[in-house]
């Protein structure tokens, strides 16, 4: 599928069977990883065939079941590059999608397993992507309408209301949705909103909007 069609059909999902990821499917999805991390400045890493960050409590309380898979979203410490998190961490998760795997973002379900991706001085865990071959394919998230996230109008160019449509697609924690497009001046603007992770989701909105639109922000 093409990237725009990965968009459509990538929900959520938490429930995985016990299949090895293809090894040419999980060579890719590392090159992607390292043009990502070449990109940003960020360090990114896949995990494979490791049960135990999904195996307590919490992820349990969180409805995930046999996730052995994921994506580490490894940057400098401190909070300003979230966004950059979120914008590369999305990027992946529509790769995936577009092998054939599922994918679910991750902000706290889950535990650190000592030694299963490296952390450098000066570094932390922003957050982990899920993925593997689910045992679904999950549902369409609620969303918002346009005209609660946008200016869109009649006034407004067609690549507008495309990218908005798109960022409304994205998933953010709590399918909070928490962001504003504003076009002015044949510019555009987003901005987030408060809670939890808004930062990221802004990366995350921000991916979907480019695609979307075929603008760069």
């Amino acid at each position: 599928m093409d990237i725009m069609e990965a968009m459509k059909a990538r929900h959520s999902v938490r429930q995985y069977d016990d299949r090895a990821v293809d090894a040419a499917i999980s060579q890719e999805l590392h090159a992607e990883a390292d043009a990502c991390n070449q990109e940003s400045g960020l360090h990114i890493q896949l995990v494979t065939g490791e049960p135990n960050a999904f195996s307590g409590f919490m992820a349990h309380y969180g409805s995930f079941r046999g996730v052995t898979n994921y994506i580490a979203l490894v940057r400098p410490t401190g909070s300003e590059l979230d966004e950059k998190c979120g914008y590369y961490g999305e990027r992946l998760a529509l790769k995936a999608q577009q092998l054939g795997l599922n994918t679910c973002w991750v902000a706290l379900t889950y535990r650190k397993t000592p030694g299963a991706f490296q952390i450098g001085a000066g570094e932390e865990l922003a957050a982990v992507i899920a993925f593997g071959y689910g045992t679904n394919q999950g549902v369409p998230q609620k969303i918002k309408a346009i005209s609660e996230v946008s200016n869109v109008s009649n006034r407004t160019p067609d690549w507008f209301r495309s990218g908005v449509e798109a960022a409304l697609l994205a998933p953010t924690a709590m399918n909070q949705q928490k962001f504003v497009f504003t076009y002015a001046d044949e510019k555009v603007t987003v901005k987030a909103g408060m809670g939890f992770y808004a930062k990221m989701d802004l990366g995350i909105v921000k991916y979907h909007f480019e695609l979307g639109s075929g603008k760069k922000l």
